[in-house]
């Protein structure tokens, strides 16, 4: 098993004690290991082998034991009884948002709910109505969160979609046979949350590439092989298709396939008024295939400019009368928002420094927790001020990099932030964020967050709807309103680029720049390995059609106070 399957039995065992009515110390145990794991950069047999599982926090002689097991056999008796006792569909229901174990396990002793079928037809019955910690209001929630989980069902984070192509495509790559390769479809459009996989490739010898494919690690089973199409699903739940075409045909295809489709839509339309016709295989005016090299030569045969990627969405790319130079990774000099051990972080803030020096940045932002977030270990007033002192010690060493003092600091339920204004006005960039009571109505949780923003110590707007994708919606708000709040106060709104986040969505990235707001990539890094999630934040930056000068992390340092005075 690797650290992403021990990972996933710990925080499954944590349900499954929840359901069986467990005390929830007990579970929460489990979660709080998995988490520490989760941020460990070394691997896991390399502790189990130097007897070392101790040095993880929370893990004690019952957990070792465990995590021994699952390390060496693949296997853990433990959690098989505890799984045993319940039918694998019941896991369905913890997708649907407002339902913890404690419910559920009413709804399966209660009702005898198994699955979410059964829970809805349950609703649909007006069974819940009566159910202890249900009622009328309740019941809704759940229908409507059963919607929610539907619409989600057999999709993917970016992360997971993202490495399992880059895989495959670079296993591919290996086949000397291969002239072209490439990512296609949501991925390489940057969408946050993805169905499947696209592979597009190149060669005079198909159906060798196709036996490499199918024969890939991770490859769990074939469904589907042709002459210029194969299918497979992988171990991880996604599909996959690759696609083999002359390397002729290959930029026609790499645009079709990338889509969208009112991108492609679109850009057929536009053949058409200029006589001409396009599709996978070619560019045509009458029975002529024009001639294009590469992606760039067809947009340019249509009189427009390269259109990246990202932006292939039917929103204006083609009508644009000038499209922005979108920001890239070389454009960001600076990487906010990052968590040390200070908080719930698992390296040290200059562990954290020398991971973002060596990755190119020439400044951290360090924002560790605020006091209110205890089961994070927030910091107290005595603890800010012993960090910031080693801020300072770190900082008069360092040549060419410095070190922000930063915090994220909970939004109290009446917008207030979370330490007095001699505190605050200690840091150099306060980062606001929502983290309890996420079940507002719209009104009520735009004046909570403006409120926030308001605050002179407020620099940025820290994940502003609480989304967790495929998991939670979060809260409405009116971008708007809150929009123009943060320009009015000088407040820029992040891009909180952790793979389940990527919060704020790209739609209304694009509409914070139209209003004039300044945004922030924030990687929520908790260990240094989360610095590189910044990428994802960079995809969600340019499909919202941001330049370089739209963002915070494109600030030197002296900019950046210059900005905030």
């Amino acid at each position: 098993m690797d650290k992403k399957d021990i990972i996933g039995v710990l925080e499954e065992i944590a349900l499954l004690l929840e359901l069986s009515g467990e005390n929830p110390f007990k579970a929460r145990s489990y979660t709080n290991v998995a988490r520490q794991i989760e941020q460990l950069e070394e691997e896991l047999d390399v502790l189990v082998a130097g007897k070392r599982l101790r040095e993880i926090k929370g893990v004690g002689d019952a957990l070792e034991k465990k995590i021994e097991e699952l390390v060496t056999t693949g296997s853990l008796k433990y959690y098989e009884d505890l799984r045993a006792k319940f039918p694998a569909s019941l896991f369905a229901l913890f997708r649907v948002p407002g339902l913890g174990a404690k419910r559920i396990k009413t709804l399966y002793e209660e009702l005898g709910v198994q699955s979410l079928g059964e829970l809805e037809y349950a609703c649909t019955e007006n069974r819940l109505v009566g159910l202890k910690g249900f009622g009328p209001k309740m019941q809704d929630k759940v229908l409507q969160g059963i919607a929610f989980a539907k619409r989600h069902e057999d999709l993917h984070l970016i992360s997971t979609a993202m490495a399992e192509a880059e895989r495959l495509r670079d296993w591919l790559a290996q086949e000397e046979s291969i002239v072209r390769i490439d990512v296609a479809g949501s991925i390489r459009r940057r969408k946050e949350v993805v169905k499947d996989i696209d592979l597009l490739a190149s060669s005079a010898r198909p159906e060798d590439v196709m036996g490499r494919f199918v024969a890939a690690e991770g490859v769990e089973r074939e469904t589907g092989q042709g002459d210029t199409k194969s299918s497979v699903v992988l171990e991880s739940g996604l599909a996959a298709d690759l696609r083999v075409v002359s390397d002729e045909e290959f930029p026609y295809a790499l645009h079709h396939f990338t889509g969208s489709k009112d991108h492609n839509v679109a850009m057929r339309q536009r053949a058409k008024e200029r006589g001409l016709k396009m599709n996978e295989y070619g560019l045509f005016r009458g029975d002529e295939n024009i001639a294009c090299a590469d992606e760039a030569a067809i947009f340019a045969e249509l009189g427009l400019p390269y259109i990246p990627p990202e932006l292939r969405e039917d929103m204006g790319e083609l009508e644009a009368a000038e499209l922005p130079r979108l920001v890239e990774q070389g454009d960001l000099v600076g990487v906010y928002h990052c968590h040390s051990t200070y908080s719930d972080g698992r390296a040290t803030v200059g562990q954290m420094a020398e991971a973002a020096r060596s990755r190119g940045y020439q400044y951290l932002v360090i924002a560790d927790h605020s006091q209110s977030a205890a089961y994070a270990g927030g910091l107290s007033p005595a603890a800010v001020e012993k960090q910031h002192a080693e801020i300072d010690a770190l900082n008069a060493g360092l040549d060419g990099f410095r070190v922000l003092k930063g915090i994220e600091s909970d939004i109290r339920t009446d917008g207030r932030l979370d330490y007095e204004d001699d505190v605050l006005g200690a840091f150099d960039a306060v980062i606001a964020s929502i983290h309890s009571k996420l079940d507002m109505k719209e009104e009520e949780a735009t004046t909570r967050v403006i409120r926030a923003v308001e605050n002179r110590h407020t620099a940025i707007l820290g994940h502003p709807t609480g989304r967790l994708l495929l998991s939670r919606a979060g809260y409405a708000l009116d971008f708007d309103r809150v929009f123009d709040a943060c320009r009015a106060n000088g407040v820029a709104v992040e891009i909180n680029a952790n793979p389940h986040r990527l919060d704020l969505d790209w739609r209304q990235v694009r509409r914070a720049k139209e209003r004039g707001v300044m945004l922030c990539i924030g990687p929520d890094a908790h260990s240094t390995d989360g610095l590189d999630d910044v990428a994802y934040g960079l995809g969600v930056a340019r499909k919202g059609w941001l330049e370089a000068d739209d963002l915070l992390n494109a600030m030197t340092v002296k900019e950046f106070f210059a900005w905030r005075r």
